[in-house]
């Protein structure tokens, strides 16, 4: 991921071997490698309506927009200057299957996004549960890391209000809190499908999961191999390498 600055309050940075271009805060809340590993593991297909929750400045929304084409990409975030930069960075990709809207995911009904239309809804919900841990005094990362009000079971509940029957929801997630973040899905009829740790080092605990569900599902789900994401400290696997790059 390379950047450079285009104002005095942002940035603009390239990820996927410079294939994609984002705008991003110079300060605050900017995006880390798990929207990425996100955005790789929530494959779409050409046919799906997308939506994503909680978007930030929309890397994941962008790149499922560039990597798989599907027919629409819907990204909600509650930050006016973050939902305006994802708009822009559509533009500035060509990309006029994404849009952005300004909104509470928490709200009862949101213009322009109707309740079980969505094919595939993605999210990187904040990791710390509330009240926990020290308080990040940056405002702006602290809304968009959620460690306010909005809470794992808010993005849970409207993931699957958005999805359609049959539908999948995707979520990566804290390692940590893996019960809480399967048990939540599954009481909103969110069946896991498929799961993948991803451990910085192969002799490390997992630091983050992936997990893809489908409303209604069945019972059974597929464990995929761990992602290890360094060989040694700094130095990529081949396989987040590729992860990272535009092929």
């Amino acid at each position: 991921m390379t950047g450079n600055s285009s104002s005095s309050n942002e940035t603009r940075d390239t990820i996927l071997d410079g294939s994609i271009t984002l705008i991003q805060p110079k300060h605050g809340y900017r995006f880390s490698i798990e929207a990425i590993l996100l955005a790789r593991f929530a494959r779409a297909n050409a046919r799906d309506r997308v939506l994503e929750l909680g978007a930030g400045c929309g890397v994941v929304s962008i790149m499922m927009a560039t990597l798989y084409r599907p027919r629409e990409v819907v990204a909600i975030e509650i930050q006016p200057a973050l939902a305006a930069m994802i708009s822009r960075s559509a533009a500035m990709n060509q990309l006029n299957s994404v849009s952005a809207i300004n909104a509470d995911l928490r709200q009862k009904k949101i213009p322009g996004v109707d309740p079980a239309s969505f094919d595939l809804v993605v999210a990187n919900p904040p990791y710390r549960a509330t009240s926990s841990g020290r308080e990040n005094p940056d405002h702006n990362r602290r809304v968009a890391r959620g460690e306010g009000e909005t809470v794992l079971l808010d993005f849970v509940a409207a993931s699957r209000l958005y999805a359609r029957t049959g539908g999948r929801v995707a979520f990566i997630f804290t390692a940590r809190r893996s019960a809480e973040l399967i048990s939540a899905m599954r009481s909103k009829d969110l069946e896991p499908k498929r799961i993948r740790f991803v451990h910085p080092l192969i002799a490390m605990p997992a630091s983050v999961m992936l997990v893809e569900t489908r409303v209604g599902g069945g019972i059974e789900v597929a464990i995929e191999p761990p992602l290890i994401l360094y060989d040694r400290p700094g130095i990529y696997t081949s396989e987040a390498r590729a992860l990272l790059s535009s092929s």
